[in-house]
């Protein structure tokens, strides 16, 4: 019998260009409500795109974002796809103590809970903020009554990363069943290379996302987990004065060409949902 391909974890982490945190010094928290919002047209063409592949993804929604687009939150979930939870507010948990995170994903798995009328069990934390130094949000995270998290990137990088951490999925504690979901990674040249997507899927020409994938799927036999952001296709999206040369790289380059990578990259690969590739959740 012929052996279907490995099929890997496509996922979109739903929040809007202001609340990306590199730029945080530009738009100001109590400023988000009054810039233009693009996060709707952008989750949409998302959507059609997956659609367009008979594909299905985990989309991890900041509870801020799903307050003020309940019918977003409503076509993510008629299009058959996990809604998972991103935080509320697009906080990095490195930066709150234990009180401050579990108010913030308790109250993010509550309105995601409400306003789509189905349980929440996963997140991830903005900009993959849970390492070494706070493992203890694991802890909450369960105490919150998620069941798994996809929260840490075995990878060294100057704002985040845990390369010391498990490549694959891992149980964190004896103390509960969280499961945690890193970010993939390709093991070459005696270190983790980040393989994940977001800013290097951007960058790094297309055939080498896809080789990195197709290693990953064929030579350690696991499925991979892909993420990206809907104002990655989005070219158009404002673009504040006064950014370092180093922030305006990172977040504005190849935005015009992204889209069509994505395309191929649904293509090229088996795509599904966090829940059911990994904890074996029902269609």
């Amino acid at each position: 019998m012929l052996e279907l391909p490995i099929r890997n974890a496509f996922s979109i982490d739903v929040e809007d260009y202001f609340h990306v945190s590199a730029l945080a010094p530009h738009f100001p928290r109590h400023t988000w409500d009054r810039q233009p919002f693009r996060i709707e047209r952008n989750v949409d063409r998302m959507l059609a795109m997956l659609d367009d592949n008979q594909a299905q993804a985990t989309f991890f929604t900041l509870g801020w974002v799903a307050e003020r687009h309940p019918q977003l939150v409503k076509r993510i979930v008629a299009g058959g796809h996990e809604l998972a939870s991103h935080g509320f507010g697009h906080q990095r948990a490195s930066d709150l103590g234990r009180d401050e995170f579990f108010n913030d994903i308790a109250h993010a798995k509550m309105c995601l809970e409400d306003l789509s009328g189905l349980p929440v069990i996963g997140y991830r934390a903005p900009s993959f903020s849970i390492g070494e130094n706070n493992l203890w949000a694991l802890d909450t995270l369960a105490e919150a009554g998620y069941e798994y998290s996809s929260s840490i990137y075995p990878i060294r990088h100057d704002h985040y990363g845990m390369p010391n951490a498990p490549r694959f999925a891992f149980r964190p504690s004896s103390k509960n069943s969280l499961l945690e979901l890193p970010a993939t990674t390709i093991r070459l040249f005696n270190r983790n290379l980040p393989a994940a997507g977001g800013g290097y899927f951007r960058l790094l020409p297309y055939q080498i996302s896809r080789w990195f994938i197709n290693r990953v799927n064929k030579t350690d036999r696991q499925p991979c987990i892909f993420y990206c952001h809907p104002w990655e296709i989005d070219p158009e999206q404002p673009r504040p004065t006064g950014l370092t040369l180093k922030t305006r790289f990172r977040h504005y380059v190849n935005l015009a060409r992204t889209e069509t990578r994505l395309r191929r990259l649904l293509k090229d690969f088996r795509w599904g949902r966090v829940d059911q590739i990994f904890l074996g959740k029902p269609n």
